[in-house]
């Protein structure tokens, strides 16, 4: 029996296509890649300078069997800054997924030009090549883009603080308002901004098909690093990656000002979901900027990691810390520079209308299956690390 024809929102068949997917070995790549490799017959064209996160999706090892996606996944191993072969593989796509990044808040303000570069200058190319060649092309950017709230700008105690209107990020109403110039952990969020900005122009002036995406805090399995088993030792990542370091290694979690700023959190597999949408239904996707988020995912920092700290305890089975947590101020966690937003809350109202999706996944189930992975992936690569005598002994 023939197996029935995928349909788009539309009722229209999905006809396969080739994806050129900058970035494919990171975080969001790699879940990206599983998702069209096990539900989808479109082929890929993964662009990474590593693949270590989507080993298992390339072809097997001599004598083992075939993946069944055998021949649907390439990977390309090149650097997007200096490599004459990107604006190739984009020709022979349908379609450019751009995620490559420098995303992580501790170097805005230490690598503010690196970070410049790296969503600014470095997607420029992506840009030309997808307009100059008739090429579809979903960009991501970040909810950063937004910037402050415009409640955060009243007094504490005012009533407007609580007004939606003040606080929710609508994609086509919310300003979008960073701090002074001296502040460089905004660097990121207005190179992130320019880039749409010219994205939107070229859709306007020269007819490019785009989607934008702006992920609100998604997380999961493979975010990020932890330090010093697969990174740097010295690096910082990303806050749940860097709460999962310290409860792995039973460290009390650090909170960055107490812990009082606010984020909505979304399951990684909910935001893919959205993604393959946004794939499969560019007529109803393109020329649109999306939020991708859980707005009932809401907590400040001080509550996730509280929350994180009693899923973890579970998951590993390990007695309680007598100081779960300890303060530190931003300025000696990620340097001089430092500044955020008070609330990052998306409205999905358009995604909603044009696509059809709303997240699925609670926080305390999302963080259960993360720490999950977690611990079973890392606790006993930590484990031999605290052993090993230290360089002082």
């Amino acid at each position: 029996m023939a197996t029935p024809a995928r349909l788009d929102l539309n009722g229209k068949p999905i006809d396969p296509i080739t994806i050129c997917m900058i970035g494919a070995g990171g975080f969001i790549g790699s879940h990206l890649c599983e998702k069209l490799m096990a539900e989808t017959p479109h082929t890929v064209f993964a662009v990474d300078v590593y693949c270590d996160k989507i080993k298992h999706l390339l072809d097997a090892p001599s004598g083992e069997k075939p993946r069944p996606w055998a021949g649907r996944i390439q990977f390309h191993r090149l650097n997007i800054k200096n490599d004459s072969r990107l604006e190739g593989l984009i020709k022979m796509s349908d379609l450019t997924i751009n995620l490559a990044a420098i995303c992580t808040p501790a170097d805005y303000n230490t690598r503010p030009l690196d970070t410049i570069y790296s969503n600014f200058i470095d997607a420029l190319p992506v840009v030309r090549y997808c307009s100059e060649n008739g090429k579809r092309l979903i960009h991501f950017s970040t909810c950063e883009v937004y910037g402050k709230t415009i409640g955060s700008f009243l007094p504490k105690d005012h009533p407007l603080r609580e007004e939606p209107e003040f606080y929710v990020l609508k994609e086509d109403i919310s300003p979008c308002i960073f701090g002074s110039i001296d502040k460089q952990r905004w660097s990121y969020a207005c190179a992130k901004q320019l880039i749409e900005r010219l994205i939107y122009a070229e859709g306007a002036e020269n007819g490019l098909e785009f989607t934008i995406v702006r992920p609100f805090n998604w997380i999961g399995p493979r975010m990020d690093f932890i330090p010093g088993v697969d990174g740097p030792s010295e690096g910082v990542p990303r806050v749940l990656a860097c709460f999962s370091n310290n409860l792995l290694r039973r460290e009390p979690l650090k909170l960055v000002d107490g812990g009082q700023s606010q984020r909505t959190f979304v399951y990684i597999k909910d935001a893919i979901e959205a993604v393959l949408l946004m794939i499969e239904n560019p007529e109803r996707a393109n020329g649109h900027i999306f939020n991708v988020g859980n707005p009932n995912n809401e907590v400040t920092v001080k509550q996730l990691a509280e929350l994180m700290t009693e899923v973890y305890l579970k998951v590993s089975g390990e007695p309680p810390l007598d100081e779960p947590t300890v303060d530190v101020s931003s300025k000696v966690f990620y340097g001089e520079g430092y500044d955020d937003s008070d609330r990052r809350i998306p409205d999905m109202t358009i995604i909603n209308r044009q696509l059809g999706w709303s997240p699925k996944t609670s926080l305390h189930d999302l963080l259960q299956y993360t720490l999950t992975y977690q611990h079973k992936t890392y606790a006993e690569a930590i484990k031999r690390e605290l052993a090993k005598p230290s360089a002082t002994s």
